[in-house]
Formats: structure tokens, C-alpha cells, sequence
């Protein structure tokens, strides 16, 4: 079955800080794992995958209810990836919403210092827009 591992172990191993094992465990996303006798966790490696998985859907931004769903679907992977897909589909469009807005931010940013250089703060464009948002180039960012 392979070697198992202190939670310890599974947390540097994982990139994964302890108190997020135990809370994964807590929400349901990680099985509780066996104990030993002095009623220590042990970690075995399918558990370990089963924890980088959600590190790195974390990582790449997916909430926990699309994680909980993707490792249902991965739990049974005779399945048709509809769902994983449109799962990940609709976190590629908030992803581009996200730059999008990050763009439009830049830009308004951009527009800001340039317009102020080396002036007073009394004609400081940046703190003139700061103070009142209709005056932004931008009404979202």
C-alpha cells in the first residue's frame, strides 16, 4: 500500500500547511485518515495525491465547491468529463474577467502618474481621482 506519513510529513511534502490538512479534513475534501495508537494521523500516498490535487486546484484559483465536484468526478473516472469541463470553462472566464479588469486598472493607473508628474499635491492628479471616482477615464476597474 505504500509508506505512510506523519501529518507533518504530508504537509511539507503536499506544500500544504497542517491547519489546511485538518481543515480540508473538517469540510469533507480529505477522508480522515487512519490513526496510529497514540492516535496520530498517518497519511498514505493515495491520500498524499489526493491532497496535491487540491493544492494545486486551489492554486489555480477553483473554489471549494468545483473541488469538491472535481474529485467526485475523479473518484469515478468512467464518467464524461462534461462537468470537469464546464467546471473549468467557467473558471477560464473569470480568469479573463479578472484581467480584463486588471487591464482597465493599468490603464486607469497609467493615465493617473502621468498626469502628475512632478506637480504639487494640491494639482496631484492621483490624489484628485482617488478623492472622486468620476473622474476616473474608467467606471470599472
Amino acid at each position: 500500500m505504500g509508506e505512510k506519513v506523519s501529518i507533518g510529513e504530508a504537509s511539507r511534502r503536499c506544500g500544504v500547511k497542517v491547519p489546511t490538512i485538518r481543515y480540508y479534513e473538517q469540510i469533507g475534501l480529505l477522508p480522515a485518515p487512519p490513526r496510529t495508537e497514540a492516535n496520530r494521523r498517518t497519511f498514505d500516498p493515495g491520500y498524499l495525491r489526493r491532497l496535491a490535487f487540491i493544492r494545486h486546484a486551489r492554486e489555480l484559483g477553483f473554489e471549494i465547491d468545483a473541488i469538491r465536484t472535481l474529485l467526485t468526478l475523479q473518484d469515478d473516472p468512467h464518467q464524461p468529463c462534461a462537468t470537469a469541463d464546464a467546471i473549468a470553462r467557467a473558471r477560464f472566464a473569470e480568469v479573463e474577467q479578472r484581467i480584463d479588469s486588471l487591464n482597465a486598472l493599468k490603464a486607469e493607473l497609467g493615465v493617473m502618474i502621468e498626469s502628475c508628474r512632478h506637480g504639487k499635491v494640491g494639482d496631484c492628479r492621483v490624489i484628485e481621482v482617488l478623492a472622486d471616482h468620476s473622474q476616473c477615464t474608467r467606471p470599472h476597474h
